[in-house]
């Protein structure tokens, strides 16, 4: 009786460092939490959530934002993670890890980080969600981060480097959840 069990302590231990194996790790998933970034205005006022979560075949990434002009507005993930304002450039141009110009109707685009307008409504909220196929969670979160930008104007799809979308509105740091 004492063989048998243990050998049954052995399977279990087996199979419980097997699971923990393939639900933790340090690979970047959906399971890991992925990155939220809290976006504001120059004058501090929160104005959205952006959250990016690895999935197969690239980053999802949702934008929930509100108090916001009303209109279609560029968004776009940016290549540091810093929104000093007021004009928050010193969150660098758009996240662009494969060398690609701007935008989806450029025949040699798009930027990782480009995304379709947010439509924001006369109540000022916008929603948006749109999947970064040439994203990794890794790349996204490197030394010096990333950080989600709204425009003051439409993206046009086409201009190079940043779609004619006007001066940044709000901006966001993505931080690990």
């Amino acid at each position: 009786m004492t063989m048998i069990r243990m050998i049954t302590a052995a399977a279990s231990a087996v199979l419980v460092a097997g699971c923990t194996t393939m639900g933790g790790g340090t690979s970047d998933t959906a399971s890991s939490g992925g990155a939220r970034a809290v976006l504001r205005m120059a004058d501090g006022t929160e104005v959205g959530r952006a959250v990016a979560t690895e999935v197969n075949g690239g980053i999802r990434v949702s934008l929930d934002a509100s108090k916001l002009p009303a209109g279609p507005h560029g968004a776009h993930v940016h290549t540091t993670g810093r929104c000093d304002g007021p004009d928050f450039t010193t969150a660098g141009g758009h996240w662009n890890p494969t060398n690609m110009k701007h935008g989806t109707q450029n025949p040699m685009g798009p930027h990782a980080g480009d995304f379709p307008n947010v439509q924001v409504a006369a109540d000022g909220r916008g929603k948006l969600e749109m999947m970064l196929p040439a994203g990794t969670m890794s790349g996204l979160m490197d030394a010096d981060g990333a950080a989600f930008v709204i425009h003051a104007a439409a993206d046009d799809y086409k201009t190079d480097p940043s779609g004619n979308s006007g001066g940044r509105i709000a901006c966001g740091v993505f931080e690990r959840s």
